[in-house]
C-alpha cells in the first residue's frame, strides 16, 4: 500500500498546532508538527480510532425545566456519536437529579455513562 500524509490541527491545547500524520498502509507510523507529547497521541488517536463526548438533553419529568442536560462521561467511538444521541430520544428521568448522576449507564455497550451535567431540582 502507499503511504498517506494526513494534515490536521491538534484541538488538546490553546497552541493549536498543524500536525503531518505519516500512515502506511492505513497504519500510523509517525506525526510531526506537535510541540507536546499530547499532540502526537491525539493524531494517533484521531486516524486510528476518532473518539468524541457528547453533549445533549434527555426528557425530565416533574422538573423545573422540560429537558435536562446531559455529558457523555468520557469519549465514545466517533462513529457510535449520532446513534447514542438517537438513542437519548426515548430516555426520560425523573427529578430531583444532580449533576454527575448516571443517567443512561454504559450506552450502546460503549462502557461510556450518560450523565447529568447539572441539577434539576423537583416541582414542589
Amino acid at each position: 500500500m502507499a503511504t498517506e500524509k494526513r494534515v490536521m490541527n491538534c484541538i488538546m491545547c490553546p497552541m493549536g498546532c498543524e500536525l503531518t500524520v505519516t500512515l502506511d498502509g492505513g497504519k500510523f507510523v509517525s506525526v510531526t508538527g506537535n510541540t507536546c507529547p499530547r499532540g502526537a497521541k491525539y493524531a494517533q488517536d484521531e486516524v486510528t480510532a476518532p473518539k468524541r463526548m457528547l453533549t445533549s438533553t434527555v426528557r425530565i419529568k416533574g422538573g423545573f425545566l422540560p429537558l435536562l442536560p446531559v455529558v457523555s462521561k468520557t469519549v465514545m467511538p466517533k462513529g457510535k456519536v449520532l446513534e447514542a444521541a438517537r438513542a437519548l430520544r426515548s430516555v426520560e428521568v425523573q427529578a430531583p437529579v444532580k449533576a454527575g448522576d448516571v443517567v443512561v449507564a454504559d450506552i450502546l455497550g460503549t462502557g461510556v455513562d450518560i450523565i447529568a451535567s447539572r441539577n434539576m431540582a423537583a416541582k414542589n
